[in-house]
């Protein structure tokens, strides 16, 4: 690593300072929070860790791991696929450029789900379209193990990466299916349909931010010419 006045000996506290620094002069948004999670994820230790051990010398190799992983994120890469996990809904969800990082707000379509399916929940019924990393399929079948949960995408990519997710966090009750929307789910009725599908007008997408706009698959983010293409049809097929 280089920088204008580079310490004698790099410490955890000033690679963090350091890249603190070169995250902000690149407009990233938040720039310490970044700096300590890819330190958390070298050093395998948590961010309190982190801070408490800020004194602590880094070794030869920590640090040739810490300069790819700077150089991704001054790239703008998500810091979710540069640790190769995201939290969504109390699980460890797999990730990488394959799927779409999961976002917090869409745990509010778990808890819709949830809630409808209360009167049916020992022999719940549902269906998870654009599954990508499998994260609302996987998070309802863990809250209703006796239930069936069918999740189809039409990335094979993402497929494999949700049925990782699945065998990884016990959501054995998940049966994944390729496929456009509901040509790829079994001819029957569901308790519940959930989908997260892709809602960005194309037209929108070279103003997404960096992170979005370079690095997430396009496929999970195009809804075409106004957002709402893939909604439409699973509104008229539902």
């Amino acid at each position: 690593m280089t920088q204008s006045s580079p310490p004698q000996q790099w410490t955890i506290g000033s690679l963090v300072k350091w890249a603190t620094d070169d995250f902000r002069t690149r407009g990233i948004e938040n720039p310490r929070l970044d700096a300590e999670l890819i330190v958390a994820h070298v050093l395998r230790i948590d961010r309190t860790k982190v801070i408490i051990e800020s004194m602590r010398p880094l070794e030869g190799a920590e640090l040739a791991k810490l300069r790819d992983l700077v150089k991704r994120r001054r790239a703008h890469e998500p810091i979710a696929y540069l640790r190769g996990t995201r939290e969504f809904y109390g699980l460890p969800f797999r990730v990488d450029a394959r799927v779409l990082i999961p976002r917090p707000d869409t745990e509010a379509l778990v808890e819709t789900a949830l809630v409808r399916t209360n009167h049916v929940s020992l022999s719940m019924r549902l269906l998870d379209l654009c599954t990508g990393s499998g994260c609302v399929a996987i998070a309802i079948a863990r809250q209703r193990p006796t239930g069936k949960v069918t999740a189809t995408d039409i990335s094979a990519d993402a497929l494999a990466v949700a049925r990782e997710n699945a065998y990884r966090l016990g959501a054995y009750n998940v049966a994944f299916a390729h496929g456009d929307l509901f040509a790829a789910a079994p001819k029957r009725r569901f308790d519940v349909i959930t989908a997260n599908p892709p809602y960005i007008a194309s037209g929108e997408i070279p103003e997404l931010m960096p992170d979005v706009r370079d690095f997430e698959p396009r496929l999970a983010l195009d809804g075409g010419a106004d957002g709402l293409d893939l909604v439409r049809r699973i509104l008229d097929d539902a």
